[in-house]
């Protein structure tokens, strides 16, 4: 089950549980819509793999103890632990590599 966070892991903005601006990767990093697309470009500062939208739990229970009434969102705040900086080198390494890898194929 997802881990519904509380914030948003770059620019620590608060994360409603229905929030349509989450978007996470594949290890569950959790990000806004604004860090993804103009600070990470799609490119998780954790993995290096890229986002898709975080679904939204339902707030009542369509079916026995499914909800977010019976699986709250946390209360733990998390922050990456990488600066911009860090997080731009990262993407720019991975970009790289990726170019690499392509060029080989061709």
């Amino acid at each position: 089950m997802l881990e519904i966070r509380l914030n948003f892991k770059l620019c620590d903005k608060d994360l409603p549980p229905d929030s349509e601006e989450a978007r996470i990767c594949a290890y569950e990093c959790t990000f806004c819509i604004n860090c993804v697309e103009n600070v990470l470009m799609n490119v998780c500062s954790n993995c290096g793999g890229g986002f898709e939208k975080r679904p939204i739990r339902p707030a009542i229970a369509n079916r026995a103890g499914v909800s977010l009434e019976h699986q709250p969102a946390s209360s733990k705040r998390v922050h990456t632990k990488y600066s911009e900086q860090e997080i731009r080198a990262f993407r720019l390494r991975l970009n790289q590599l990726t170019r690499c890898r392509r060029d080989r194929a061709i």
